[in-house]
């Protein structure tokens, strides 16, 4: 079930349904892989991207595992110049915005500048990057502060330098909410695109694996401190005892339906039907938790009814009572055990700014490839939990929309529909 007005090509006349935005490129720097045939693959072969902390020595600290990009040679992805001027968290963006246009074969020089604009997610920041300066500070003195500090760390820094390296200037911005931003980052270049944008990259990445990042992520009591990284993020399970970090994500490009007919694209990797956000009320308000409204106002501003979905993307926290209340919002809009469910995230970690969009990624592949993911690492939901989580294999199955949930530290909450 669609609503909605239906347009046509210009030039050709074709039909172009609701013209929702299409995804017509991806960029995926993650600890599943670099590149989307290396990160499919191993989604789909339940290969995990989790692994003692490399980028420092995490013994004194409680968690010491977390989701890496494994291989990413940054001299080789990254400018010399930006290099020096950027954060990890920007390298990865930098490189997966690269490899995003490069798929969707889209020439940057045949439109406007002001007709393209980049929205990013971000959660962390710059913080390895802060926290070499800030070291520098302490240790020394003022002058031993480079003159980047003051950008890149920054929260939009990445949407600045992607937006200087491929003279894009439209109406740019960042969206800081945390895992939720990623979702909400992809409705802005909704919007944009709606309001004469012709291509928008959006998505994010994250890269906090740094001793001052992790000090700042134990701080929520969230992370998992369970020493075997194959127990420790185990979302929607008896043993749920939080989740682990991790660094990466995905970047897209967002084209009109229009832009993408005329290039014979048609759909792409598929379409971007609806969205909603939303916020948890106080706690001790008495008031019900944001997700389920979210989630039902993106299924109608899709024109969709939870019987159009056939999947599932679950924001999947790991923390019980996060677990309890996404499974009963799941439950309550599709009915118990009503639509399969994954959280392939297991293989990675939560990844912030870049963990939505990665999800998106994925689900994108997974409704072009008819194959669920499997949610690694977990045998069966925990009692009371009554929904369809798809776990041991992948499923094949046709899929035509996919939800995707998403829910930020603090209370943000966003949904996402998708379709084939």
């Amino acid at each position: 079930m669609t609503s909605g007005p239906t347009t046509t090509n210009s030039v050709t006349g074709a039909p172009l349904a609701n013209a929702a935005p299409v995804v017509t490129g991806l960029g995926i720097v993650a600890p599943t892989g670099i590149g989307v045939a290396a990160h499919w693959a191993s989604v789909l072969a339940g290969k995990s991207g989790i692994g003692r902390i490399g980028r420092f020595d995490p013994s004194p600290y409680p968690v010491r595992y977390a989701g890496q990009v494994p291989g990413f040679d940054t001299a080789e992805r990254v400018p010399s110049r930006l290099i020096v001027q950027t954060d990890h968290w920007t390298h990865l963006a930098l490189a997966a915005g690269e490899a995003a246009l490069a798929d969707s074969g889209a020439d940057l020089d045949a439109i406007g500048e002001y007709e393209m604009a980049v929205v990013t997610s971000s959660s962390s920041g710059g913080t390895e990057f802060g926290q070499k300066e800030m070291t520098a500070l302490y240790q020394h003195d003022p002058g031993w502060v480079g003159a980047y500090q003051s950008i890149a760390w920054f929260y939009a820094a990445t949407t600045g330098q992607l937006s200087i390296r491929h003279k894009m200037r439209g109406p740019c911005g960042v969206l800081a909410c945390e895992q939720a931003g990623g979702l909400d980052g992809i409705a802005q270049a909704r919007r944009l695109l709606r309001g004469g944008s012709r291509l928008v990259v959006t998505g994010g990445t994250d890269a906090s694996l740094c001793p001052y990042g992790l000090t700042a992520q134990l701080t929520t009591g969230r992370l998992s401190t369970v020493p075997d990284p194959e127990r420790a993020y185990l979302p929607f399970a008896a043993e749920a005892s939080g989740h682990l970090p991790g660094e990466g994500g995905a970047i897209l490009v967002l084209e009109t339906a229009e832009a993408a007919a005329e290039r014979g694209l048609g759909t792409g990797y598929g379409r971007i039907l609806g969205h909603a956000a939303g916020f948890d009320p106080a706690p001790g308000s008495g008031r019900p938790r944001a997700l389920r409204r979210t989630a039902a106002q993106a299924l109608a501003d899709a024109g969709l009814t939870p019987a159009d979905i056939d999947v599932v993307f679950a924001d999947a926290s790991g923390v019980p009572a996060d677990d309890r209340d996404e499974a009963e919002t799941i439950t309550a809009l599709f009915g118990p055990r009503g639509v399969p469910v994954t959280a392939p995230k297991t293989l990675t970690g939560r990844l912030y700014g870049g963990g939505a969009p990665l999800d998106v990624a994925t689900a994108l592949l997974a409704l072009r490839e008819g194959v669920i993911p499997h949610t690694a690492h977990v045998q069966e939901p925990a009692p009371g939990l009554d929904i369809d989580l798809v776990t041991g294999t992948p499923r094949e199955l046709p899929l035509r929309h996919a939800l995707v949930l998403a829910r930020g530290h603090g209370g943000f909450s966003s949904a996402l529909v998708l379709g084939r």
